[in-house]
Protein backbone atom coordinates (compact mmCIF):
# COMPACT_ATOMS: atom_id res chain seq x y z
CA UNK A 1 0.00 0.00 0.00
CA UNK A 2 1.28 3.47 -0.91
CA UNK A 3 2.43 5.74 1.93
CA UNK A 4 0.84 8.95 0.64
CA UNK A 5 0.81 10.79 4.00
CA UNK A 6 4.40 10.17 5.03
CA UNK A 7 5.71 13.68 4.31
CA UNK A 8 2.70 15.32 5.99
CA UNK A 9 2.99 13.12 9.09
CA UNK A 10 6.71 13.83 9.38
CA UNK A 11 6.16 17.59 8.95
CA UNK A 12 3.41 17.61 11.57
CA UNK A 13 5.48 15.64 14.07
CA UNK A 14 8.53 17.82 13.47
CA UNK A 15 6.38 20.85 14.34
CA UNK A 16 5.08 19.09 17.48
CA UNK A 17 8.65 18.26 18.57
CA UNK A 18 9.55 21.93 18.09
CA UNK A 19 6.65 22.90 20.36
CA UNK A 20 7.90 20.49 23.02
CA UNK A 21 11.45 21.88 22.64
CA UNK A 22 10.16 25.44 23.12
CA UNK A 23 8.13 24.42 26.15
CA UNK A 24 11.22 22.78 27.67
CA UNK A 25 13.32 25.89 27.00
CA UNK A 26 10.83 27.99 28.98
CA UNK A 27 11.24 25.64 31.91
CA UNK A 28 7.52 25.78 32.70
CA UNK A 29 6.16 23.74 29.80
CA UNK A 30 3.92 26.66 28.87
CA UNK A 31 3.43 27.60 25.23
CA UNK A 32 1.09 29.80 23.23
CA UNK A 33 -0.79 27.29 21.10
CA UNK A 34 -2.71 29.19 18.44
CA UNK A 35 -3.71 31.89 20.91
CA UNK A 36 -4.36 29.60 23.87
CA UNK A 37 -2.03 29.10 26.81
CA UNK A 38 -1.20 25.41 27.06
CA UNK A 39 1.16 23.57 29.38
CA UNK A 40 2.84 20.58 27.75
CA UNK A 41 4.08 17.63 29.78
CA UNK A 42 7.82 17.05 29.92
CA UNK A 43 9.11 14.82 27.14
CA UNK A 44 11.43 11.97 28.08
CA UNK A 45 14.90 11.98 26.56
CA UNK A 46 16.97 8.82 26.45
CA UNK A 47 20.67 8.34 26.97
CA UNK A 48 21.01 4.80 25.66
CA UNK A 49 19.40 2.04 23.70
CA UNK A 50 18.88 0.19 26.99
CA UNK A 51 16.86 3.10 28.41
CA UNK A 52 14.66 3.07 25.28
CA UNK A 53 14.22 -0.68 25.71
CA UNK A 54 13.05 -0.24 29.34
CA UNK A 55 10.71 2.59 28.32
CA UNK A 56 9.13 0.52 25.51
CA UNK A 57 8.57 -2.40 27.87
CA UNK A 58 7.06 -0.11 30.52
CA UNK A 59 4.72 1.52 27.99
CA UNK A 60 3.53 -1.81 26.62
CA UNK A 61 2.82 -2.91 30.21
CA UNK A 62 0.75 0.18 31.08
CA UNK A 63 -2.84 -0.86 31.88
CA UNK A 64 -4.31 1.69 29.43
CA UNK A 65 -2.06 0.42 26.63
CA UNK A 66 -2.72 -3.26 27.40
CA UNK A 67 -6.45 -2.56 27.47
CA UNK A 68 -6.47 -0.66 24.16
CA UNK A 69 -4.07 -3.02 22.34
CA UNK A 70 -4.54 -6.36 24.13
CA UNK A 71 -2.84 -8.43 21.44
CA UNK A 72 0.30 -6.28 21.24
CA UNK A 73 3.34 -8.48 20.88
CA UNK A 74 6.57 -7.69 22.71
CA UNK A 75 8.72 -5.13 20.93
CA UNK A 76 12.47 -5.44 20.52
CA UNK A 77 14.79 -2.43 20.57
CA UNK A 78 18.18 -2.55 18.92
CA UNK A 79 21.00 -0.18 18.13
CA UNK A 80 21.23 1.54 14.76
CA UNK A 81 24.52 2.87 13.43
CA UNK A 82 23.30 6.09 11.85
CA UNK A 83 22.37 9.20 13.80
CA UNK A 84 19.71 10.47 11.45
CA UNK A 85 16.64 8.37 12.25
CA UNK A 86 14.85 5.72 14.22
CA UNK A 87 13.20 2.90 12.31
CA UNK A 88 10.55 0.21 12.83
CA UNK A 89 10.50 -3.13 11.07
CA UNK A 90 8.75 -6.40 12.01
CA UNK A 91 8.58 -6.13 15.78
CA UNK A 92 11.84 -4.21 16.22
CA UNK A 93 12.66 -0.56 16.74
CA UNK A 94 16.16 0.50 15.73
CA UNK A 95 17.44 3.68 17.41
CA UNK A 96 20.76 5.51 17.18
CA UNK A 97 23.13 4.48 19.94
CA UNK A 98 24.78 7.86 20.38
CA UNK A 99 23.63 9.99 23.30
CA UNK A 100 22.22 13.35 22.25
CA UNK A 101 20.84 12.33 18.87
CA UNK A 102 17.44 13.80 18.05
CA UNK A 103 15.85 10.35 17.72
CA UNK A 104 16.42 9.47 21.38
CA UNK A 105 13.29 11.27 22.53
CA UNK A 106 9.86 10.15 23.65
CA UNK A 107 7.82 11.41 20.69
CA UNK A 108 10.07 9.60 18.21
CA UNK A 109 9.96 6.35 20.19
CA UNK A 110 6.16 6.60 20.46
CA UNK A 111 6.00 7.10 16.67
CA UNK A 112 7.90 3.85 16.15
CA UNK A 113 5.74 2.08 18.74
CA UNK A 114 2.64 3.29 16.90
CA UNK A 115 3.89 1.42 13.81
CA UNK A 116 4.09 -1.73 15.94
CA UNK A 117 0.54 -1.24 17.27
CA UNK A 118 -1.01 -0.44 13.89
CA UNK A 119 -2.43 -3.59 12.35
CA UNK A 120 -2.88 -2.75 8.69
CA UNK A 121 -3.03 -0.07 6.07
CA UNK A 122 -0.51 2.44 4.85
CA UNK A 123 2.51 2.93 7.13
CA UNK A 124 1.46 6.53 7.90
CA UNK A 125 -2.23 6.22 7.06
CA UNK A 126 -5.32 7.06 9.06
CA UNK A 127 -5.01 4.06 11.38
CA UNK A 128 -1.39 4.92 12.18
CA UNK A 129 -2.31 8.57 12.90
CA UNK A 130 -5.14 7.51 15.22
CA UNK A 131 -2.84 5.06 16.98
CA UNK A 132 -0.05 7.62 17.42
CA UNK A 133 -2.48 10.21 18.77
CA UNK A 134 -4.10 7.77 21.19
CA UNK A 135 -0.77 6.30 22.32
CA UNK A 136 0.78 9.71 22.98
CA UNK A 137 -2.32 10.75 24.90
CA UNK A 138 -2.30 7.57 26.99
CA UNK A 139 1.39 7.85 27.80
CA UNK A 140 2.11 11.59 27.86
CA UNK A 141 -1.32 13.00 28.63
CA UNK A 142 -4.27 14.75 27.01
CA UNK A 143 -2.23 17.84 26.07
CA UNK A 144 0.04 15.74 23.86
CA UNK A 145 -3.01 14.12 22.26
CA UNK A 146 -4.60 17.52 21.62
CA UNK A 147 -1.46 19.05 20.11
CA UNK A 148 -0.95 16.08 17.78
CA UNK A 149 -4.58 16.14 16.63
CA UNK A 150 -4.50 19.87 15.89
CA UNK A 151 -1.15 19.81 14.10
CA UNK A 152 -2.00 16.73 12.07
CA UNK A 153 -5.19 18.49 10.99
CA UNK A 154 -3.37 21.73 10.12
CA UNK A 155 -0.89 19.72 7.99
CA UNK A 156 -3.76 18.02 6.15
CA UNK A 157 -3.11 14.58 7.62
CA UNK A 158 -6.14 12.28 7.40
CA UNK A 159 -6.79 10.39 10.55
Amino acid sequence: MRDTQRAKVYAAEEFVRTLFDRAAQHGTGAIDFFGTALTLPPEARFGSVESVRRYVTDVLNMPAVRERWPGAAPLEVRSRRGETAAHYESGTIAVPDRHGTWALRELVVLHEMAHHLTAAGAPHGAEFVATMTELAGSVMGPEARHVLRVIYSKEGVAG
